[in-house]
C-alpha cells in the first residue's frame, strides 16, 4: 500500500473537489437552460434538457475505460488526461453557435469527467482499507453533497453576470486549480510495478462473468432504473419550477435546500443498512416511491391551490434524491459482494453500463415535458414498479453460492 504524503484533512478536501467536478458540471448547469434553449434552440426549448443527459452519457462511457486505464499506467496520468478532456470539452462548449455542437462538447466533457470520477475512489482504494477506507469515503461524500446544494446558485450568480457561456469558463477555472492542487500535493499511488496491462479482451471476460451471477444481473436492472429515476428529475425540475410554478429566480434557492435535506438519506441509510439490511432498505424505498409517484400523478389532475401544489412537488422533488441516498450504494454494494476477484472492473462496468442504459429511459421522460409534473411522475412511477418487480424477483431468487443460483 502506498504512503499519504500530505495530511489526511488535505488529502479528504482533495479527494471531495475531485468528486465535486462531476456534480458542480450538471448542476451549475440548471440555471442555464432557458437561456440556452431560447438561444440555440427557440423551436424546442425542452431540447435543452439535453446538456445535462448528453454530459452524464459520456461520463457513463468513459466509465468503462477509465480504472482499468489507471491500472496500466498509473492514476496521475488518466487524471490529467481526463480533465485535459474535460477542458477542450469545456471550450467547444463555451464557442459553440449550435445546441447539437454544445452536446457534443458536453459529451466529451463528460468522457473526461470520468477519469477524476473513477481513479479518485482508486486512489483511496491505494491509500486506505478496511474501516479506515469506509469513514474516509463517508467523510468526503458528506463534504461532497455540499456541492448540488450551491452549484445551481454559483451557477444562477455566473449568468446574472456574464451569460450562459461564462459557466464554462468556471469549469475552466475548477478544473485547473483542482489540478494544480492535485499535482503539487499528491504523489503517485500505484508503483509502477503493480500496474497490470490493459487488455480490451479483460473487460468482455468481466462482464460476462459478472453476468453469470443471478444477483448481479437483478440488482445492475434496478440500479440502472435508479439511476434513470436521478437523472430525469435532474433534467425535468428546472422546467417545471420555471414554467409550472414560474420560480425560476428562487429555483437555486430551493434546488439547494432539498439537496441539503435529501443528503441526509446517506446519514439514514448508514444508520439503517446494519440493522435492517441491503435488500429490504432498497425495497421499502421503491413501495415508497410507487407511492408518492402514484400521488404525484393524480395531483396533475386535481384542482388545488398553487401554493399547495407547489409544496407538494418539492416534498416529491425531496423524495427523489433522497431515493438515490437511500438505494444506489446499497445496490452498488449488493452487485461487488460477490465479484471480489474482479473488483476493479466490475466496479467500472457496473457504473459505466447502468449509467449509459439509465439514458436510455431519462432522456425520453425529461424530453416529454408538457409544462406540467405529469410526466416526470409517471415515467418514475414506472421506472420504480418496473425496479420493484426485480427486487422482489431477487427475493425469490433460489439460495446462492457465492452469487450463483445452486440447485
Amino acid at each position: 500500500m502506498s504512503t499519504l504524503r500530505m495530511g489526511k484533512a488535505e488529502f479528504i478536501g482533495l479527494m471531495a473537489m475531485m468528486f465535486a467536478m462531476t456534480a458542480f458540471s450538471i448542476d451549475a448547469m440548471l440555471p442555464a437552460l432557458p437561456q440556452i434553449g431560447q438561444e440555440l434552440s427557440p423551436e424546442n426549448l425542452n431540447a435543452a434538457q439535453l446538456i445535462l443527459t448528453s454530459f452524464v452519457l459520456g461520463m457513463g462511457i468513459g466509465t468503462f475505460f477509465t480504472g482499468p486505464l489507471s491500472d496500466s499506467f498509473g492514476r496521475k496520468p488518466v487524471i490529467y488526461a481526463g480533465i485535459a478532456l474535460y477542458m477542450v470539452g469545456a471550450v467547444l462548449a463555451w464557442a459553440a453557435q449550435t445546441l447539437e455542437l454544445v452536446l457534443a462538447a458536453r459529451l466529451v466533457q463528460g468522457l473526461g469527467i470520468a477519469g477524476p470520477r473513477i481513479v479518485s475512489i482508486a486512489i483511496i482504494r491505494d491509500l486506505f482499507s478496511g474501516r479506515q477506507m469506509a469513514k474516509l469515503v463517508s467523510i468526503v461524500m458528506m463534504i461532497f453533497t455540499l456541492v448540488p446544494a450551491i452549484a445551481p446558485l454559483i451557477g444562477a450568480g455566473i449568468i446574472a453576470f456574464t451569460g450562459w457561456r461564462g459557466i464554462f469558463a468556471a469549469f475552466i477555472i475548477f478544473a485547473c486549480l483542482v489540478t494544480g492542487w492535485f499535482g503539487l500535493r499528491l504523489e503517485e499511488t500505484l508503483p509502477k510495478a503493480q500496474r497490470r496491462p490493459f487488455e480490451a479482451s479483460k473487460l468482455k471476460g468481466a462482464l460476462k462473468d459478472m453476468l453469470s451471477y443471478p444477483v448481479v444481473r437483478s440488482v445492475l436492472i434496478v440500479q440502472t432504473l435508479c439511476f434513470a429515476v436521478l437523472f430525469a428529475a435532474l433534467s425535468s425540475v428546472q422546467p417545471i419550477y420555471d414554467i409550472t410554478f414560474e420560480r425560476a429566480e428562487s429555483f437555486p434557492y430551493w434546488f439547494g435546500l432539498v439537496a441539503i435535506l435529501a443528503g441526509s438519506a446517506s446519514i439514514l441509510n448508514a444508520m439503517l443498512v446494519v440493522r435492517l439490511g441491503m435488500q429490504y432498505l432498497t425495497t421499502v424505498t421503491l413501495v415508497v416511491q410507487v407511492g408518492l409517484s402514484g400521488g404525484m400523478i393524480l395531483l396533475t389532475f386535481l384542482t388545488v391551490s398553487l401554493d399547495l401544489y407547489f409544496g407538494l412537488f418539492v416534498f416529491w422533488q425531496f423524495s427523489l434524491f433522497a431515493m438515490a441516498g437511500l438505494t444506489l450504494g446499497n445496490l452498488n454494494a449488493m452487485a461487488m459482494e460477490p465479484l471480489g476477484h474482479i473488483a476493479g472492473l466490475a466496479a467500472s462496468i457496473l457504473g459505466g453500463t447502468s449509467t449509459v442504459f439509465a439514458m436510455v429511459f431519462a432522456v425520453p421522460i425529461g424530453l416529454a415535458f408538457d409544462g406540467t409534473p405529469r410526466p416526470a411522475a409517471v415515467g418514475v412511477f414506472l421506472l420504480c414498479v418496473a425496479a420493484l418487480y426485480f427486487m422482489l424477483k431477487l427475493e425469490r431468487t433460489p439460495r446462492v453460492q457465492h452469487g450463483r443460483k445452486t440447485d
